[in-house]
């Protein structure tokens, strides 16, 4: 009798752990405890990757990212770096002994070293301006970073006296006399990205792009634009000399010698962009993405190969109807790598530099950051899907047997029971294929009926893809109790140039249509309620919110609330106020006195005689790409229209909520208004 009452405790207990495991919700809360892997680097001998690891702290409201190395063939991880400060962009020397990497513990942001074996540091760089982004030469010599200085200084003494008057100014006012004047959340006040050369034993950098223009330009990630030559003699860098650079997208790639001296524009017959320069090995190739559109940033990145025996360059991606990403050579210069989005999952393709067919050689989940081992035979790369975060994976050179190295998270992530993303397709505007997501609640019944949450991606040239975020992770939307649809309609990327085209000049016309299609087929799922749909949006996607504010009126279904972030809610003051002015001259086909009739058809604030439906604006004070204002001018419309609204406005912020008080607030205040109005 008592052995039976102990089997029947243990059972009960374990029934209960079960029970409280399947109830378990992934929250913001956990999502800011996932640690978040990244950017692997093998090793020149083919024995380890490093990488590395970002944690939060919330109490702290801070980041901070540490460097590890694991074995290639798999093994247990070992931390390098151990410091308060963060240590990042980790590179390997090319006898593979030790990691240049940047770390501000010592004051500024440099390059120091790390001997792997001994754990030996060594500061390498001493600017008053800091160093990011470290290149080592092939003959290990030398190491090239980027540094922010003021272009009309020679050395770092002017550069320190000149940003040592500005802090110690009464007077913080901003001067501009041109455009660019300010960017993403930053005022420029006169600094120039430039390029500098330094010894990778240490000593006095040298400025390779000197003068009144950025080297490299601006960007929100991708491959680094600069890259040493095979024998270390000269530098492939990216820079935009054209005279208003808000209009212009015609970055080009320059060779300068290491030494110093004038250099040589190799791309100047494209008007287009130009970037992310690397050398074959052999020395004979410099590859670079391109777009051939003067002015249109969302144009095809295609990959182009410069032969340096008969300057002639030539596209070898032509096949690909998708966006080269990024890209590696083979150490035999024989082959290349491609990281391209198809159909919102991050595909690694492989294509021969004599060009010929484009081969697929990964497909599942969402892969970058890809790497290839010396010898050829091994991939390296990072792999995320919506379910699971970003972890260190390697593969066959022909993209068999897939392994993760590392496995951060999968402890932690497994115990949510998270529901794999569900791609759908339906008819859109003009009898177009449209496909998205649905995600559902980890604890998903078929018998009940869910409220909808509609996510709306931003760009517009963008899309919703399988892989892990933290912003707007879809999880947190699914695990508070909604079924997620995430479409991707024209604008969405990694569908063919055609569809991403389409948008411009049609902001709310045909991708209106998709989107809606969309939300009819979803709403009449029979799990889905559908008296109970909210749509939410950040930047175009804010837009689009914005125009549903005044165009809520489809006969199938309601959005019963919105959620704007960061929304373009007037077209002729967001013109007036951004910075990348290409962006708006491509999109509405020219500016607002010259093209009138566009801004007007597609501005939301012209439709703010049908605002009815309870919003949440949220802007912040920091966004220059979509300025703060769009948001308060809508949050007045709505006010003075007598609907239900809330403001939020994080003053310290730019185009995205990145710190993590901040995002869990943001989380929480979303969550909270959709709540509010759906359950």
């Amino acid at each position: 009798m008592q052995r039976f009452f102990v089997l029947s405790v243990i059972s009960l207990l374990a029934f209960a752990s079960v029970a409280f495991a399947q109830e378990r919700r992934f929250t913001i809360d956990d999502l800011l405890k996932v640690r978040r892997v990244g950017d692997p680097q093998v090793s020149p001998k083919g024995d380890l990757v490093a990488f590395t690891i970002t944690d939060v702290d919330q109490t702290a409201n801070k980041s901070t990212t540490q460097i590890y190395v694991v074995p290639l063939g798999g093994g247990e991880t070992r931390q390098l770096t151990n410091d308060e400060h963060s240590s990042a962009s980790p590179r390997w020397s090319p006898d593979g002994e030790k990691l240049a990497f940047i770390s501000a513990r010592d004051g500024e942001s440099q390059i120091w070293t790390i001997d792997v074996s001994s754990g030996a540091l060594k500061k390498i760089t001493g600017l008053s301006t800091g160093a990011g982004d470290p290149v080592w030469s092939p003959d290990g010599k030398w190491l090239a970073f980027a540094s922010d200085v003021y272009p009309e200084c020679k050395d770092d003494a002017c550069n320190k006296k000149r940003a040592e008057e500005v802090a110690q100014s009464k007077v913080k006012a901003h001067v501009a006399e041109r455009l660019l004047y300010r960017h993403w959340k930053f005022w420029l006040d006169g600094i120039r990205s430039h390029v500098f050369v330094v010894s990778s034993s240490g000593g006095e950098a040298r400025d390779l792009t000197p003068g009144d223009y950025d080297a490299p330009p601006f960007s929100l990630g991708g491959p680094t634009d600069y890259a040493f030559s095979p024998d270390s003699k000269e530098l492939a860098y990216v820079s935009n000399h054209d005279k208003v650079e808000a209009i212009s997208t015609n970055a080009d790639v320059w060779l300068v010698s290491v030494r110093g001296g004038a250099a040589r524009n190799i791309t100047a017959a494209n008007h287009g962009y130009d970037g992310s320069p690397k050398f074959s090995a052999d020395g004979r190739f410099i590859a670079y993405r391109s777009q051939i559109t003067p002015g249109y940033e969302s144009d095809r990145f295609r990959l182009m190969l410069y032969d340096r025996k008969t300057g002639v360059a030539k596209s070898i991606s032509e096949p690909l109807d998708s966006n080269v990403d990024e890209f590696t050579f083979t150490a035999d210069s024989n082959w290349i790598y491609i990281g391209a989005e198809e159909r919102a999952r991050g595909a690694v393709y492989s294509v021969s530099v004599s060009g010929g067919p484009v081969k697929k050689v990964l497909g599942e989940g969402f892969s970058s950051d890809i790497n290839v081992t010396k010898d050829g035979k091994t991939l390296v790369f990072s792999r995320s899907s919506m379910t699971r975060p970003s972890e260190i994976f390697t593969a066959a050179a022909d993209g068999g047997g897939p392994m993760a190295l590392t496995k951060t998270n999968d402890a932690f992530i497994s115990s949510f029971n998270l529901k794999s993303a569900e791609e759908v397709t339906w008819t859109g505007a003009t009898g177009t294929k449209i496909a998205g997501w649905i995600i559902k609640p980890a604890n998903f019944n078929s018998k009940k009926k869910y409220p909808l949450a509609v996510l709306i991606h931003g760009g517009p040239q963008g899309a919703w893809n399988d892989n892990w975020g933290f912003r707007w992770n879809p999880q947190i939307f699914a695990n508070a109790g909604y079924v997620v649809f995430m479409p991707n309609p024209r604008g969405s990327t990694g569908y063919g140039q055609q569809l991403v085209s389409e948008i411009s000049g049609d902001w709310g016309g045909k991708v209106f249509v998709d989107i809606k299609n969309g939300v009819a087929q979803t709403a009449a799922l029979p799990y889905v309620d559908k008296n109970r749909i909210g749509g939410a949006g950040a930047s175009y996607g804010g837009y689009m919110i914005d125009w549903i504010e005044g165009h809520n009126d489809d006969a199938r279904f309601q959005f019963k609330v919105l959620v704007s972030h960061d929304g373009v809610y007037n077209l002729t003051s967001m013109t007036g106020a951004t910075e990348e002015l290409w962006f708006t001259d491509w999109e509405f086909k020219g500016t607002p006195w010259t093209n009138k009739a566009m801004y007007e058809r597609w501005s939301p604030h012209n439709f703010a005689a049908n605002f009815k439906t309870p919003i949440l604006i949220i802007t912040n004070g920091l966004d220059y790409r979509v300025p703060e204002g769009q948001g308060l001018e809508l949050f007045t419309a709505v006010q003075r229209m007598g609907v239900e609204s809330k403001l939020v406005d994080f003053p310290d912020e730019g185009h995205w909520v990145g710190k993590p008080a901040n995002s869990a607030f943001w989380y929480n205040t979303v969550l909270g208004w959709l709540d509010k109005h759906l359950k």
